[in-house]
Parts: C-alpha cells; sequence; structure tokens
C-alpha cells in the first residue's frame, strides 16, 4: 500500500469545472465509506481544489476516480485530464504546502488550514483516516500552523473576500454611498464583511437561506438581515452584490438580473461571485451596466500584499521541509516496528518455554530463585536483541527499511 494524492486545483481545471466537482459535507459519509483499494481516505474540497488523500494500491488510481464519479456525477472523460496523482514523499509535500497557504490562489490565505483540519475530522468521524493518514493530517495542521506563527506569510490582508470588495471597489467607488447586498453568511461572507467595513461600507445587507445565521451575522457587524424571498427587492437596490452561499445551484438568473437593473438602468451593478458551484449565472454578465466576477477572476487583481507574503515563502518552505523529513522518519519507521514487535515477541516465547521446561527440573527451587532465572534470560535476551533493534531503526532512517525489514523476518522465520 502505498501514500497518494489524487485531486485538481485552481491551477489545473476552471471554475466551471471546480463547482461540478464540488462535494457538499452532506454527502462525504457517503464518499467516505469503505472502498476497495483505498486502505485509508479522506476528501478535501473547497471552492478552489477537490483532492483524495489515501493509503491505496500501488496501482489504485481507478479507485480515486471511481470516487469521484459516484460522488459527483461527473464523468471521467470531463475531469481526468485535470487530474494531478502524488504518492509517498510529493503528497506529504502537498499537503504541507496546501495547509500553509502556498498552494492558494491567494498566498498564504488563512481558511484554508480550517479546511484542512475540518477535512480530516469528517475523515476520523467516517473512520476512514487510519493512522497513516491521521499522521499526515497531523503534520500537514502542524506545519500549517507553525507557518502562520512563525512568518508572516498570513499577516497582510489579502483573503479572497478582500480581494473581491478591492474589486466592487474599481466600479463603485463610494463605498460609503454603496449598497452592498451580501448573499450567504458562511466564513467567506463574514470576511466579506469585514473587508467591506474596514473600506467604509456603510449601507450592508444579509440575506441568507436561514434567517438566524443572517441575523447573527448582520448583528455582528451592525448590518441588515434578509429572508431568501427578499432577494429580488435587494437586488434592485443594491450597487455591489458578494455571493458565498452554500446553494447546489445557481441563485440568481439572469432574468433576475435584468428585472432588477430595469428601475435604474444608469447605476451599475457589480457582481462578485465567491461561491463553488457559483451563485450568479455567467449570462448576467451580458446585460447592460452589469459586471460580473468569479472566484478565477480574483487571481489577476492581487496587489502588494501578496508581494510581501512572497518574500516569506522561503521561510515557510524551511518550516514544511523540518515537517516533511520527520513525516519521513515515521513513515519509515512504521514499517519496521512490527517486525520489531514480532522479532522482541518470539524471543521471548523462546525464552518463557525454555525457562519452564528448566525449571520443571529444578522443583526445589524456591520463589526468590525462579524470578532471579527469569529475571536473567529476560535481560540475556533483551541485550542479545539491543544491537540488531538499534540497527534496524538506524537503517529504517536511512531509507532502507523495508529491505532490512524483509532480512529480518527471514534470518528468523517471523511471520507476517
Amino acid at each position: 500500500m502505498v501514500l497518494q494524492c489524487v485531486g485538481l486545483s485552481h491551477r489545473t481545471a476552471p471554475v466551471s469545472l471546480r463547482e461540478r466537482l464540488h462535494v457538499p459535507a452532506s454527502a462525504l459519509d457517503t464518499a467516505l465509506a469503505p472502498r476497495a483499494g483505498l486502505e485509508e481516505h479522506a476528501i478535501l474540497s473547497t471552492c478552489n481544489r477537490l483532492e483524495i488523500y489515501a493509503v491505496a494500491q500501488s496501482d489504485g488510481f481507478d479507485s480515486f476516480v471511481e470516487l469521484i464519479e459516484e460522488t459527483t456525477g461527473a464523468s471521467r472523460a470531463e475531469f481526468a485530464p485535470h487530474l494531478y496523482h502524488y504518492t509517498g514523499t510529493e503528497v506529504v509535500t502537498h499537503l504541507c504546502r496546501v495547509a500553509a497557504g502556498l498552494d492558494s490562489m491567494i498566498l498564504g490565505e488563512p481558511q484554508i488550514l480550517g479546511q484542512v483540519t475540518r477535512a480530516y475530522q469528517a475523515a476520523l468521524r467516517a473512520g476512514a483516516a487510519g493512522p497513516a493518514l491521521s499522521a499526515l493530517f497531523r503534520t500537514a495542521i502542524h506545519a500549517g500552523k507553525r507557518a502562520r506563527a512563525e512568518t508572516a506569510i498570513s499577516r497582510n490582508p489579502a483573503s479572497v473576500s478582500a480581494v473581491a470588495v478591492r474589486l466592487a471597489q474599481g466600479v463603485v467607488s463610494d463605498l460609503a454611498a454603496a449598497h452592498v447586498l451580501i448573499v450567504g453568511a458562511g466564513e467567506m461572507a463574514e470576511l466579506a464583511l469585514e473587508a467591506l467595513r474596514a473600506r467604509g461600507a456603510a449601507d450592508i445587507s444579509v440575506l441568507n437561506r436561514t434567517f438566524d445565521r443572517a441575523e447573527q451575522l448582520a448583528q455582528r457587524w451592525g448590518a441588515r438581515a434578509l429572508t431568501l424571498d427578499r432577494l429580488a427587492e435587494a437586488l434592485s437596490t443594491a450597487d455591489i452584490v458578494i455571493t458565498s452561499s452554500g446553494a447546489p445551484h445557481m441563485m440568481i438568473s439572469p432574468q433576475a438580473v435584468r428585472t432588477a437593473i430595469a428601475s435604474r438602468p444608469d447605476r451599475p451593478l457589480v457582481f462578485i461571485d465567491i461561491a463553488v458551484p457559483r451563485n450568479v449565472h455567467p449570462g448576467a454578465a451580458r446585460l447592460p451596466n452589469v459586471h460580473c466576477f468569479n472566484i478565477d477572476d480574483l487571481h489577476s487583481h492581487l496587489d502588494e500584499a501578496v508581494a510581501d507574503r512572497g518574500r516569506e515563502v522561503p521561510r515557510v518552505e524551511a518550516i514544511l521541509a523540518e515537517e516533511v523529513t520527520a513525516f519521513e522518519a515515521w513513515w519509515q519507521g512504521r514499517e519496521v516496528t512490527p517486525v520489531i514487535a514480532r522479532l522482541h515477541a518470539k524471543a521471548d516465547a523462546i525464552r518463557r518455554a525454555e525457562v519452564e521446561k528448566a525449571l520443571r527440573h529444578l522443583p526445589q527451587l524456591g520463589a526468590a530463585e525462579r524470578w532471579r532465572i527469569e529475571a536473567l534470560t529476560e535481560s540475556l535476551v533483551n541485550k542479545l536483541l539491543h544491537d540488531p533493534t538499534r540497527c534496524l531503526k538506524a537503517e529504517a532512517d536511512r531509507g532502507h527499511a523495508a529491505e532490512y525489514a524483509a532480512m529480518i523476518r527471514h534470518l528468523f522465520a517471523l511471520s507476517g
């Protein structure tokens, strides 16, 4: 079995494909059910990536593809050309880079660390993550935390939501006078609100399918909460609409936008759609005085904050190298640990059998003498096995775990 990752991201696939491959939380339990060919597996699904991490057979690529097909309904022909496939140390390096924000659309963005953590927790709850994936994800999460604590990779504001607000401001320059509508009430919506307030926006409404969540978010930021049935009304008065709803379909059609702008044809209407799947139908962009940006448009609008973060990359990569090395040592040791345990168990079984045989011929010995013989034979076995055990661990650290483990199994006739 081999540590593997198969996936696609904003680097390899357009948003139109990524939104079709998004795996909602409600589908994770089914997707994380036991599967032939995957000994352990976890799924990381975000706006910008779908990745499956697994301990799988060396020829198990088809198991990954079948899982994506069954979970998303997409065909292999649609997504297979966009997939990347990592094995072994490549997997560890990649997930550490993801958790640290080095593989994000916006360098160093902080949300991805929480998303990696939630992917691991979901796999644990489903019983899909075993010792190997647990070690992998713990390593990556620790690497991500160190990167943020020990470097400035995430300190300058450059989140997706912050860039979204700057895009909107490029069309509607006076944020203080603009009416802003936020569709959705999750983490991205809150970050958008934070960025809007920082840039002077005052008139903000939050619309969400669940009114209680909209109200909680609105109260925290001094905004208005709206129910979903007021979407048409809210669109007609909005200057900027930022959508980050988790709805599985497009909520805002071209006809709804046409109706909204009919009463205010001279005022521009800006849509910043940072949801995956998209909330705004791309046909709305063809309407007069309507400006639409989706999550892929953000990449070309980064500012000096990202350049500042870029200067931190070498320091982050040094941290990741340390974490990857530590994981490799654990992985190599993982191969020899069972062999060492079986070697010691076999030696102790032989010792106990021989001691028992000898003691049957020495009935005159008291408890103290019998204890001394037990202690003596235990000490002899431990001393004899000390050097082979130390050598085996050292060779595992040098990358020779498999061949030395096989040699020990052969020499001592160990099963398994």
